[in-house]
């Protein structure tokens, strides 16, 4: 991976938004105690319940929210935020199953926080990572899949040389740079898209940060994105 850069495409959209990032270098992210992160999603669904006051699913803030932003770019139907997705385990009461170290760790910040939190393996990410307005047909193989799902024009992506990374802004990862038990260097994402939601993501990528460093023993690097400082130069 060269830089990350969010294009003028993304913030015509969302003018106010900010992208958190976290970039962890040389982590062991093979699982070593599943008890401990077993535990660690345990505690996270529990506090995940304090988002969803509401009986009605949907009449819940944090699902309004997404569910509006989800309005405001060309989408596959169904798609819903990663956030969303999680918090309808909560309210279903399902589990959510331990992976691997890092997607456990940023799994449980994200139910504790309100916030979606995804991540890339690093070093399979071909060129610069951008966020922006998919032209349409970039390719995309999503988890356990081997058909090819292209992004939408007018679908808001993650995306590099080869093509999208994460379909609909959070919703969906690809198999190509998903983080496993190989992954050595990994960037995180915390995406934040208006002022009310800023300080609720800045403290989810400092406890993110945190958990890393105390679970995985391994230091990582923060920065922020906005409208007027909209790249991330690792090259």
């Amino acid at each position: 991976m060269d830089n990350i850069i969010v294009k003028d495409s993304f913030w015509n959209i969302f003018p106010e938004a900010q992208i958190n990032v976290l970039i962890v270098k040389d982590v062991n992210n093979t699982l070593k105690d599943a008890e401990v992160y077993e535990n660690m999603l345990n505690v996270a669904k529990n506090n995940a319940l304090k988002y969803l006051p509401e009986d009605n699913f949907s009449d819940n803030v944090i699902i309004q929210q997404w569910r509006n932003d989800y309005t405001k770019f060309k989408k596959k139907k169904g798609a819903r935020s990663s956030i969303e997705a999680l918090l309808k385990r909560v309210a279903q009461g399902k589990g959510v199953g331990s992976i691997n170290p890092l997607v456990d760790i940023y799994n449980s910040i994200s139910m504790s926080y309100g916030v979606p939190v995804g991540g890339e393996d690093m070093d399979t990410i071909v060129g610069d990572l951008t966020l922006g307005v998919a032209e349409g047909g970039e390719a995309f193989y999503p988890l356990g899949d081997d058909n090819n799902e292209p992004a939408l024009s007018g679908e808001v992506i993650y995306a590099d040389d080869k093509g999208a990374v994460c379909r609909c802004l959070n919703w969906r990862d690809g198999q190509r740079t998903m983080l496993t038990e190989d992954t050595h260097d990994a960037v995180l994402f915390i995406e934040s898209t208006r002022p009310e939601t800023h300080e609720q993501a800045n403290n989810a990528i400092r406890a993110l940060q945190t958990a890393i460093k105390d679970n995985l023993q391994v230091e990582s690097m923060r920065y922020q994105l906005s409208k007027n400082d909209s790249a991330i130069k690792l090259l």
